[in-house]
């Protein structure tokens, strides 16, 4: 790289510092604003369809728990421990920038609708996947369109099913519950928590299911970055994929103050700069191009993404 060029790295080296600390205060602020009465300074719509998301994991749980016992009030005591469990939940982090995550993307999935028509859970690129001569993809496809309209209706209601979690989420909400139960945790906690992962199924996903879309896809993988053809859902698997991030982190960059993150994750991916700005454009039309991004090339994009590490992530 020239003098130039260098200094343009550097740029956006800085600029993306800035965004990723940015996001290394997501889940604090949002830890606040879940327990808080009064959270005007946050989307009243993510805060809400994030403590939703929450309090249905901790529904189901005790469910679960209750069945356990043998309890005849089950609904009594779901309603008498779910505030108290969700509360608990709530101190996990990766769990609530994984709900972040989801809001995030059904927030954009519903703008995509109202502004370009573009259904929520049938995009044009899952339409051809699904009638594709690769009966991998096809079938693929097919199973990732029902996952996705569970998806769509569980956001609507503000829920997300236990076995919707990834695998390593899921477990560690598992003991996140038992770490609420306490040690004087009765055998029916253990009998449950024992169903519940004889239950759960990681690879029928809606998650792990696109992922495996976007690997079957193979070359034509960087179709699915065409957000607007693609829909949210395969977008954001094909690009996690594609720029060798996690899913969460993928998503939380179309936020418009993570424009340089995305700009990068897309670059990375493998689009053209020119492509870059017209989709940042569309994403967020008061937003100014990103200096630099035409002389850095996909490795080095990867590179200063690699570097950057996970700001999200807090173990």
């Amino acid at each position: 790289m020239n003098d130039a060029e260098n200094k343009g790295g550097s740029g956006l080296r800085e600029a993306l510092a800035r965004a990723d600390a940015t996001l290394a205060g997501i889940e604090p602020i949002l830890g606040h604003l879940l327990s808080a009465p009064d959270h005007s300074l946050f989307s009243d719509e993510i805060v809400a369809r994030v403590r939703g998301m929450v309090a249905d994991l901790a529904r189901q749980i005790l469910r679960a728990q209750a069945e356990a016992t043998g309890e005849s009030g089950r609904d009594a005591f779901v309603e008498r421990h779910g505030e108290a469990l969700r509360e608990h939940l709530q101190g996990f982090p990766d769990l609530l920038l994984h709900c972040h995550a989801l809001a995030i993307e059904w927030q954009l999935t519903e703008r995509l609708e109202a502004q370009l028509g573009l259904d929520p859970v049938l995009s044009g690129l899952m339409q051809r996947m699904i009638a594709d001569a690769d009966g991998w993809i096809s079938s693929g496809a097919m199973a990732a369109l029902a996952a996705q309209a569970r998806y769509a209706q569980a956001q609507r209601r503000m829920e997300l099913p236990l076995g919707e979690l990834t695998g390593d989420l899921f477990h560690r909400t598992l003991l996140a519950w038992r770490d609420y139960c306490g040690d004087g945790q009765s055998d029916a906690v253990s009998r449950a928590e024992t169903r519940l992962r004889s239950t759960y199924d990681e690879s029928a996903g809606r998650l792990a299911l696109f992922a495996r879309l976007v690997s079957a896809l193979g070359d034509r993988a960087k179709g699915a970055l065409v957000i607007e053809d693609a829909g949210c859902g395969l977008f954001f698997s094909a690009l996690a994929a594609l720029s060798s991030q996690s899913r969460d982190l993928a998503v939380l960059a179309s936020h418009g103050k993570q424009a340089v993150r995305l700009a990068l994750s897309l670059r990375a991916a493998g689009m053209e700069a020119g492509q870059v700005d017209e989709l940042l454009l569309m994403l967020h039309p008061g937003g100014a191009p990103i200096a630099g991004l035409a002389e850095m090339s996909q490795r080095e994009a990867m590179d200063l993404l690699s570097s950057a590490g996970n700001p999200g992530a807090k173990r």
